[in-house]
């Protein structure tokens, strides 16, 4: 049925990291329970609860209950299949966003936010490292982030993910340069394959990176109760990072169309002039094979068999025709 929370295959328990700003200063622990977050959420500007690992339903479902939110959106938690998105229910929003991993395989992994008007809730899948560190130093370091509210730490979290994806550009970037480098050296069978790889990975980048353009265009253009106008200006600056990633993986992609072509073109002419050797060698080789099959017919009245410098002429005449044909197509330029 629509709205059944299932848990994720071999996904760990669940790890809640609270960070909240209370009476006494910053709260920044690990919990037990969801219940431990009433009392502190009483006091607190907002709250942050980042949940590490989808393998307990039973806290999704009680985190749900106490916060509020929407069953449908509980279960798009569980399914890591979503391309990013924002989802309005009134009170709270709902947002998928997706991190990417720059390791030896380019991989993503989904990160699902609730934001209300004083919590914000962050859902990973597994304990791999995620990309939000310097949001947590600025809370720990109490920067200007504190004094706001919780739609400007989910802008925070969401431009942070977004960022995210500039050092993995650049490092594709920096292949293309290599790829460069070497074609100028002359073409390989691995720079072929390094080009397909490359391509691959732009486009597996553009895909995740152009629907968190949307994302944030939607929160941009949205009348809802969580964003408010202040922070609407903080969402402008985050969807010029979309455009600017947007647009530098397209210049990628066409650089990568375009030493695909040039290796292809340098491909094409090693062949060519390969060809065109082996073509003056046969041409050069065709008189001397007509002259040689000529006296090697050994008719009995062919006078050069009986003279008695027949055989250094013909050796002479071969080498004249040779050198003849080699000295016009150097004249032509052919070689």
């Amino acid at each position: 049925m629509p709205g059944t929370v299932l848990p994720v295959p071999k996904s760990p328990q669940p790890k809640l990291h609270l960070m909240a700003f209370g009476a006494d200063g910053l709260i920044d622990e690990i919990i037990d329970s969801a219940q431990q977050i009433k009392e502190v959420r009483s006091t607190a500007r907002f709250v942050w609860l980042n949940v590490v690992g989808l393998g307990d339903v039973s806290v999704l479902r009680e985190l749900g209950t106490l916060f509020g939110l929407h069953q449908l959106a509980l279960e798009d938690v569980t399914n890591l299949t979503h391309r990013p998105k924002v989802e309005d229910y009134g009170d709270h929003l709902f947002i998928v966003a997706r991190m990417i991993e720059d390791g030896s395989e380019l991989s993503s992994e989904q990160i699902s936010l609730f934001v209300g008007t004083d919590f914000v809730l962050t859902f990973q899948h597994g304990p791999n490292r995620d990309c939000l560190d310097p949001v947590r130093a600025r809370l720990r370091g109490k920067a200007k982030i504190t004094e706001r509210t919780a739609d400007y730490l989910a802008y925070a979290l969401l431009d942070c993910v977004i960022d995210h994806y500039f050092p993995v550009v650049e490092m594709l970037g920096d292949r293309l340069d290599k790829v460069d480098e070497i074609l100028m050296e002359g073409a390989s069978t691995e720079i072929s394959q390094e080009l397909h790889q490359l391509r691959t990975e732009l486009h597996a980048v553009r895909r995740l990176v152009r629907p968190h353009r949307e994302v944030v265009n939607q929160l941009l253009r949205d009348d809802n109760e969580v964003i408010q106008d202040t922070t609407r200006v903080f969402l402008r600056d985050c969807y010029d990072h979309t455009l600017q990633l947007a647009e530098t993986i397209e210049m990628f992609r066409e650089v990568c169309a375009d030493l695909r072509d040039y290796h292809m073109a340098l491909v094409s002419h090693r062949s060519n002039e390969v060809t065109k050797t082996l073509t003056i060698i046969a041409t050069v080789f065709i008189p001397l094979s007509f002259i040689a099959g000529l006296y090697g017919m050994n008719f009995q009245q062919m006078p050069e068999l009986t003279w008695r410098f027949g055989y250094p002429f013909t050796l002479a005449l071969m080498a004249t025709v040779a050198g003849g044909l080699l000295w016009w197509f150097r004249r032509r330029g052919w070689f």
